[in-house]
């Protein structure tokens, strides 16, 4: 069991790796005092789980109440009109100042469950157990929640940090092979933001991530969880270099839009938006060709999709230009000045619609 600290001062919080993880839930309700407790989870996760998460609560805690609030599982479900459900669930559970709740899912259900949670009684406290890759290596830690509006990816949220991350391998062993795929495309981005050695690993590698072998799940969930404690500390709020993890993230909320939120997974659009951010940084001169072919074969030794939806350009740079990125209409993307180190930067419109056109966005 591993436990690395995100150091946010008075807000700091362990995140714990290991399988068991999630059997540390009650100790970590003692911790909390917690009085009342609200589950959220989604209906592909919660019939895996959730029994689970109560037998883990009531073996230390038998008397606790516990209520259950299960939503419909996709992106396109993550809005305002479910985030209402989540505090209707708080109403029929009794939920009050010290009550916690448990995001019990992937990055969709721990966005939304962290998000009611900031607006509960002005903010109470929740824990995040991430049930798929991406979350267990991205989403459920740095405090980032929120939700989507028709006009965009995440326009409504908040910075609230959780109290406890419990990260339980074992819990990948359900998940489909698509979505161990979109996780990979997270993991992939750890490494092309500033880790040649990581990059390297991953190459040998990937082909045993892809088949959830232990120990290779074990050190990148372990590596990648610890840069991002490092990257929060640095910078909670997304003001300067945390702005970095968006890497690919620009293109890929303008596929996720365009295409119709839930048919490309989040973790599908990312890598093919590293794809695209590879292709952007060769025209502006950082890489060179060999790079960009690197770049595009990890992404498709992941399982990743390698080939474009047809878009329109000019709806996906309006797009692009909603992206919370973004200064005054200006663009800013993630360029990639080598393979292995990344920077933040307005990039001309030309540019930006030459590589929108070679990925057949006309």
């Amino acid at each position: 069991m591993l436990t690395y600290t995100v150091e946010l001062g008075e807000r700091s919080y362990p995140i714990v790796i290991g399988e068991g993880a999630l059997e540390l839930l009650g100790e970590e309700l003692i911790r909390l005092q917690a009085t009342r407790v609200l589950i959220c989870t989604n209906t592909t996760v919660g019939p895996l789980y959730v029994k689970r998460v109560l037998d883990a609560i009531r073996s230390r805690l038998p008397e606790l109440p516990v209520g259950v609030v299960t939503l419909p599982d996709g992106e396109s479900y993550k809005n305002l009109e479910h985030i209402e459900k989540i505090l209707d669930g708080a109403v029929e559970i009794g939920l009050d100042r010290r009550s916690v709740m448990i995001a019990l899912g992937g990055g969709v259900i721990g966005d939304m469950t962290g998000f009611a949670a900031s607006m509960w009684m002005r903010g109470i406290e929740f824990v995040q157990i991430p049930t798929t890759l991406l979350a267990q290596v991205d989403s459920s830690v740095g405090g980032k929640t929120g939700v989507n509006l028709p006009a965009g990816k995440n326009l409504i949220g908040s910075f609230h940090q959780p109290k406890s991350v419990l990260v339980d391998p074992s819990v990948l062993k359900t998940l489909p092979a698509r979505e161990v795929s979109a996780g990979i495309a997270e993991v992939v981005k750890y490494g092309f933001l500033g880790d040649e050695a990581f990059i390297e690993y991953l190459e040998e590698n990937v082909d045993l991530l892809r088949q959830l072998k232990p120990d290779v799940v074990a050190r990148v969930v372990a590596h990648c969880c610890r840069v991002k404690a490092q990257i929060v500390k640095q910078d909670e709020k997304e003001g300067g270099v945390r702005a970095k993890l968006n890497l690919g993230h620009t293109f890929a909320h303008a596929i996720e839009k365009l295409s119709g939120y839930g048919l490309w997974l989040h973790g599908e659009a990312v890598g093919l938006g590293m794809m695209m951010a590879a292709d952007l940084s060769r025209r502006l001169g950082y890489l060179d060709e060999d790079d960009v072919q690197r770049v595009n074969a990890l992404v498709e030794r992941s399982g990743l999709p390698v080939s474009a939806p047809k878009l329109d350009a000019e709806a996906a740079y309006r797009v692009m230009q909603s992206d919370k990125k973004s200064v005054a209409g200006e663009i800013r993307f993630i360029t990639m000045k080598a393979v292995g180190e990344c920077d933040i930067e307005t990039v001309d419109s030309r540019t930006v619609y030459e590589t929108m056109n070679a990925f057949g966005w006309n």
